[in-house]
């Protein structure tokens, strides 16, 4: 018998090609030694509820009541459920053709995108249609979809921040694409340079390729910044000279732990520039419920907007979703809960407020002690958690270091990393899954850890770092920024 379809050496080369670091080599290390009984704190993926953030009571109640619409007749169903989430669940469910059960449009059920639209235009002060929202199993299916529809081959060229989120790099790689990086600037705070993006592009086409689209995320995944409004007006402007699609990853817009930087979408801003731009500007915008307060990974529900797309375009990437006949029906509710949330006067909403606030007060507060304790540790620097729910300290090892990890055939940052986590059972990711410059180490780690253990995850995470710097140290030294 020869080589057959599904033995390794003839599977499609651009599988192979694929990285995904936050479920890579550390994660794999981390599973091993669980099973062999320690006790591993996973901040590998920004995945609140398995860190023990509740989740929030109101969506819950009402997904329920749909998941199981039998509860809506017994008469003793207002002493378990609030009459505020028995009617929205009668509202979600007269949406569907028969229940959670039932297929829905491929790009989701026609009155949750008009809640998404009724959202987006409460949140920029601009009318959003409806036909140009496609609802997704979570934001990531959807960032697929849409990479799908741009990139034709090798010579196509997708603009993508670095360090960036592997789903960039990791699709870009699978549909046979070309990743054009463009660095962010650690010393002034993970800020975008635009005459960096000129650079990135020109040595792009220098090499034959030819740049299609710009990827932002804001705020930052790894690098928890957040972009100001001229930083997104030099790139809306940047991507009109050089005819480029922008893809607008904006997942984290709830997670905000400083005051000076809010949150203003790319749309609200290119609708502000207005003509000739905000009609020229091709913008593909993405949000989920996986983040922000809510943190429902799991249930997998996105969307995406699409802005100054041709109708003939919007009628194909409708094809390639039908394809997958309908996006998880269920998730559509979770995100018309998030984006029609409960209103002053709801019997629920003071409870909604109250776990909501919580949780974003408490994100803001772990935000403060990761920062202050890396920044305590030796040759440890990092820039403050600004935004989404990550921080990545940039770790500054000694040239023995670097030779010890080159003589265990392993990235240096890999090699900090494994013996981190086999230290002390902290699962992180090394920067180097991210993407960043030649001879920098970094790490990122979730906030997410309940408040209560991380004074004792950050004492833990010094001891092994001081203690590390210590061994291999040899009179090195580095000085801070």
């Amino acid at each position: 018998m020869g080589i057959k379809a599904l033995d390794y050496e003839s599977l499609n080369e651009n599988v192979k090609k694929v990285q995904y670091a936050v479920r890579g080599e550390l994660y794999l290390r981390a599973s091993e030694l669980q099973k062999e009984g320690k006790k591993i704190i996973f901040t590998n993926v920004g995945n609140p509820h398995a860190l023990g953030q509740k989740p929030l009571t109101f969506p819950r109640q009402v997904v329920a009541l749909c998941q199981a619409p039998f509860l809506l007749d017994d008469p003793n169903v207002g002493l378990l459920f609030p009459t505020d989430a028995i009617a929205r669940a009668k509202h979600y469910l007269s949406m569907t053709s028969g229940g959670l059960g039932a297929y829905s449009d491929s790009r989701g059920l026609p009155g949750i995108r008009k809640e998404v639209a009724e959202f987006i235009e409460r949140r920029d002060g601009y009318p959003s249609d409806p036909e140009l929202i496609f609802l997704t199993d979570g934001a990531s299916k959807g960032v697929m979809q849409i990479l799908n529809c741009i990139i034709r081959g090798q010579g196509d060229g997708v603009l993508v921040p670095v360090p960036q989120y592997p789903l960039y790099s990791a699709t870009i790689s699978l549909f046979g694409g070309s990743l054009v990086p463009y660095y962010l600037e650690e010393t002034a705070n993970w800020g975008l340079d635009v005459n960096n993006l000129r650079e990135s592009v020109a040595q792009a086409r220098f090499k034959g390729i030819t740049v299609r689209a710009m990827v932002i995320i804001n705020p930052g995944n790894p690098t928890g910044q957040c972009l100001s409004e001229a930083n997104v007006r030099e790139i809306l402007n940047f991507c009109y000279q050089e005819n480029l699609v922008l893809l607008g990853d904006e997942v984290y817009q709830q997670n905000i732990y400083q005051d000076e930087r809010p949150f203003i979408s790319a749309r609200k801003i290119l609708m502000d520039m207005g003509p000739p731009i905000s009609k020229e500007v091709q913008l593909i915008s993405f949000h989920t419920v996986s983040k922000g307060y809510w943190g429902e990974c799991g249930q997998r529900g996105g969307y995406f907007e699409m802005t100054n797309i041709p109708p003939q375009t919007v009628d194909e990437i409708y094809k390639i979703a039908s394809i997958s006949l309908s996006p998880n029906v269920p998730a559509q509710i979770f995100m018309g809960l998030m984006v029609n949330p409960l209103k002053p006067g709801d019997i629920s909403y003071e409870q909604y407020v109250r776990e909501s606030k919580g949780i974003l007060e408490s994100l803001r507060r772990r935000a403060r002690l990761m920062t202050d304790g890396f920044n305590s540790c030796k040759n440890v620097v990092c820039n403050f958690t600004e935004g989404a729910m990550y921080s990545f300290p940039q770790i500054r090892l000694p040239p023995k270091a670097i030779e010890a990890a080159k003589k265990a055939g392993k990235v240096p940052d890999v090699f900090y990393c494994l013996k981190l986590v086999e230290a002390t059972g902290i699962s992180t990711v090394p920067g180097s899954g991210f993407g960043q410059k030649e001879g920098v180490f970094h790490l990122r780690t979730t906030i997410l850890p309940a408040e209560e253990d991380m004074p004792e995850i950050m004492s833990s995470f010094k001891k092994f770092n001081d203690e590390f710097m210590e061994q291999y140290e040899d009179n090195w030294s580095h000085s801070r920024m």
